[in-house]
């Protein structure tokens, strides 16, 4: 398939492939050159699944796509790109730098690595996907900013960073931290962190991993409430939900009718009082927290 545009390919396969009216007149803000919604793929590490899952995303307007080194799928995201054809500027590709590889020399080989298997001359967003293992602040962050002078990289972000940790990245970094990647949901608002990273002199983008936490949402009955209320789905009124608190989401779904759902999260509208309705949620649950977390330290 040759290069097309998203407007192209959502108004020409919109018939031809079964993606509806619906989804193909629905694309979601961007923020700073990045769209607010895109497509996780922690997990996905069936070669064929992954193209697939990647290939009817892009097909439907996903155009953010988020990896790592650690999910083992870089070259299957990076086929599923090609094989669509979409112009590289059209897409936003993240990856992150696992703990292991985030010494000086590690950084520096490995997001060359990394590059290799997506098949691309450069990556949007580079994370720092924990700040454990060989992760030192100063070290670590100088090598980003390398990648970052040398065009390799367009933005540099963190992942699993506490206010304190993030704090201490955006002094000591050459180069802006433009976003800090972490799980959040409504059983996980993150407020402390939220009303951090949108003070001026911080001004750093937060990406939400497990949007919908893992789908245990659709057991909450706030959620139920205010998803009844707009003939939607509790996982669609929490993506919403984040797009209200301007936090960009990436739901992970591989198939087609998750990809659906997750998308037509982008025509759901909530009110004043359906946000009051869900901050008021009191239950809190984290599904990501491995022993070494900086939380837990």
């Amino acid at each position: 398939m040759g290069s097309v545009s998203g407007e192209q390919v959502r108004e020409e396969e919109r018939e031809g492939d079964g993606i509806d009216e619906a989804v193909a007149a629905l694309s979601p803000p961007t923020t700073h050159g990045m769209p607010t919604f895109g497509l996780g793929t922690y997990q996905m590490d069936d070669y064929d699944e992954c193209v697939e899952s990647v290939r009817t995303a892009l097909r439907m307007g996903y155009r953010h796509l988020d990896t790592a080194e650690g999910y083992d799928n870089e070259d299957a995201v990076g086929d599923a790109v090609d094989e669509y054809g979409i112009e590289r500027e059209d897409l936003f590709l993240a990856t992150k730098i696992g703990p292991q590889n985030l010494d000086y020399d590690h950084v520096l080989t490995n997001a060359e690595e990394s590059l290799d298997r997506l098949g691309v001359e450069y990556v949007d967003l580079l994370y720092v996907h924990w700040p454990t293992g060989e992760y030192e602040a100063t070290d670590t962050l100088e090598a980003f900013a390398e990648l970052r002078q040398e065009g390799l990289i367009e933005r540099i972000g963190v992942s699993n960073f506490t206010v304190e940790l993030l704090e201490e990245a955006i002094e000591v970094s050459e180069e802006p931290i433009f976003a800090n990647q972490v799980e959040m949901h409504p059983l996980l608002p993150q407020t402390e962190l939220r009303q951090f990273c949108a003070q001026d002199d911080v001004d750093v983008e937060l990406v939400a991993y497990s949007p919908i936490a893992r789908g245990e949402v659709a057991d909450v009955e706030a959620l139920q409430v205010v998803a009844d209320k707009h003939d939607a789905t509790p996982q669609q009124v929490s993506l919403a939900w984040l797009r209200e608190k301007d936090v960009t989401a990436i739901p992970k779904a591989t198939s087609e009718d998750h990809l659906r759902e997750n998308w037509l999260s982008l025509g759901v509208e909530l009110d004043d009082e359906d946000v009051e309705r869900i901050d008021a949620i009191e239950e809190r649950r984290r599904l990501v927290d491995p022993d070494q977390a900086p939380w837990n330290q």
